[in-house]
């Protein structure tokens, strides 16, 4: 089932990018039907039992398409391009539909991120009822880090919890503007050692 969100998403992108999203996002939905449409960190994932299988997403001039566990998905057809464990950007800049591999390529590999998804891969070992929180890395943000490699360095240095505080915060800017200011604000404290929340942290 389409998430409404999902649709506010790909009409807020660029001209260019809404044919791009929309085919992955079809060619996802018609991949497996038990594939759950949701938004995570601003931008679409698909999710099987919980784990994440796949995700895109659209800057100002160029998408993404990354499968969450893209270093432990085979890669018969060397389509993807590994940059961690758990990178969203396996199939690098996309500016148009022909830069996509092929559907029943693409549609295979998703079909078996989901096999690994039914092993358990994904999931903390000590997980129950929780979805595990994921450890968000520089890399997967290119809209932000990709222009200071100096910052995303220091970033990652960071805990995961400080990280995804960072992140939420200026993803859920409302505004451009506001965004950028907070990435600035974050690009200072960061490289000061401070979190997020510094001014509330017990001295």
């Amino acid at each position: 089932m389409k998430n409404e969100k999902v649709d506010a998403f790909i009409k807020k992108a660029q001209p260019f990018a809404q044919p791009i999203i929309s085919y992955l996002r079809d060619l996802i939905l018609e991949t497996d039907v038990n594939l759950v449409e949701v938004i995570k960190w601003g931008f679409p994932n698909y999710t099987y039992n919980g784990a994440i299988i796949c995700s895109f997403s659209a800057f100002k001039e160029h998408c993404s398409f990354g499968f969450w566990l893209g270093a432990e998905l085979p890669d018969p057809h060397g389509i993807l391009n590994q940059q961690g464990k758990t990178a969203m950007g396996n199939l690098g800049k996309i500016t148009n539909l022909n830069e996509l591999p092929d559907k029943k390529i693409l549609q295979e590999y998703i079909l078996s991120a989901i096999e690994l998804a039914k092993k358990g891969h994904g999931k903390s070992k000590t997980a129950t009822k929780k979805e595990s929180k994921p450890d968000l890395k520089s890399d997967a943000f290119p809209e932000i880090f990709d222009n200071f490699p100096k910052e995303a360095l220091i970033f990652d240095t960071f805990p995961p919890s400080h990280r995804r505080e960072y992140l939420d915060w200026i993803l859920d800017a409302k505004s451009e503007e506001t965004k950028n200011k907070r990435i600035s604000t974050m690009f200072e404290w960061i490289t000061e050692g401070k979190s997020r929340n510094w001014k509330y942290e017990k001295k």
